[in-house]
């Protein structure tokens, strides 16, 4: 198997690497220049051909310059940020972002204005600063460490950041934001796997996004890191050509209890400028949940949400069952028979 480093240097970078069987488009340039391109070797031998799911992921589409909807930074991070890189969006938790590359440039991505840009500065002194400011706040007790992808740091680099965050009294829970088990599973050694759990209790939130994309590679993946003691959940985008189906997504969710990762969100497309193409109803994301409340295991039922532009936090969008409410509630159930409940208390 080939070196994970080596499987990133000989990433394809721009449309006309494409392989012949896959066709490019010379019209894509001015795509590229504004969003880079990055898909590594291992995740372009799942994509089967033009326009299937993974390739809707991956490849740059004219549609993303063609976006008139949609904002630049929809989730109002920049100004919700105190000092670079960190994101202080709710009382008791903090993101912060630690790089600014990620194994394969996702077209969808909430943050495409600047990751793999150079509109995205991170240095060791802007790490330095992040660990600070999270020092000096005892309310955060809950990092998530995010960029970009941390896993693609080097072993030394993520565990001198972990150490540090650690560190930090207040500090009870890190989270680790990383879509490497899905993008580039052989990222994720026994040596990688080893030197997080010494950082417990850590969780990884993890991203996939179709069942195409469980693999015996990316098995492995979740394997080392659940047998390291990591709980992992997944936070699945819901995308227009990609998984916008009830069976796609019950397919997703069943593979993913298989190699241990729980499903977590399922997220409405966020309002980000170039991705307005991938975005569906919400009425189509409460159907998908419709499909599996009550069809199968309340395990392999996510939390179906959306990220409320200008950084209003993540709100549930829940199908509702409740019919009337009052001393008597009354409801449909998943097979639309109606149910009653006493609420005399």
């Amino acid at each position: 198997m080939q070196h994970w480093k080596k499987l990133l240097q000989n990433s394809i970078t721009h449309p006309a690497q494409l392989p012949g069987h896959l066709v490019s488009d010379e019209e894509l340039d001015a795509v590229v220049s504004r969003y880079p391109m990055r898909i590594n070797p291992y995740y372009l031998g799942l994509m089967n051909k033009k326009g299937d799911p993974l390739w809707n992921q991956a490849v740059p589409s004219l549609q993303e310059l063609n976006d008139t909807v949609c904002f630049e930074d929809p989730l109002n991070e920049e100004n919700l940020s105190p000092v670079a890189n960190v994101i202080h969006k709710y009382p008791d938790r903090v993101l912060f972002l630690v790089t600014s590359q990620c194994a394969m440039y996702c077209r969808f991505c909430t943050r495409k204005r600047k990751v793999g840009t150079d509109g995205m500065v991170i240095t060791r002194e802007t790490i330095r600063a992040g660990i600070d400011y999270i020092r000096q706040h005892p309310e955060i007790r809950d990092v998530l460490i995010s960029g970009g992808d941390p896993l693609l740091l080097d072993d030394d680099m993520l565990e001198e950041i972990l150490s540090a965050v650690r560190a930090i009294p207040s500090v009870e829970i890190i989270r680790i934001g990383s879509r490497v088990p899905c993008t580039l599973p052989m990222r994720v050694t026994v040596k990688l796997a080893a030197m997080l759990k010494k950082y417990h209790p850590l969780y990884i939130n993890t991203h996939f996004n179709h069942p195409c994309e469980i693999t015996p590679e990316s098995s492995l993946a979740c394997k080392r890191l659940a047998d390291a003691g990591i709980p992992m959940g997944c936070q699945t985008v819901l995308l227009r050509g990609v998984n916008d189906d009830p069976v796609v997504i019950k397919e997703l969710m069943h593979k993913l209890l298989t190699i241990r990762v729980k499903p977590y969100y399922l997220f409405q497309t966020d309002m980000t400028r170039g991705t307005n193409h991938f975005r569906t109803s919400i009425e189509t994301g409460r159907d998908i949940m419709r499909s599996l409340i009550g069809h199968t295991s309340g395990l392999a039922v996510p939390l179906y949400a959306v990220d409320a532009p200008g950084g209003g936090g993540k709100i549930p969008l829940m199908p509702d069952y409740i019919n009337e409410e009052g001393q008597k509630i009354v409801f449909t159930n998943y097979c639309g028979k109606t149910c009653f409940y006493d609420n005399g208390i």
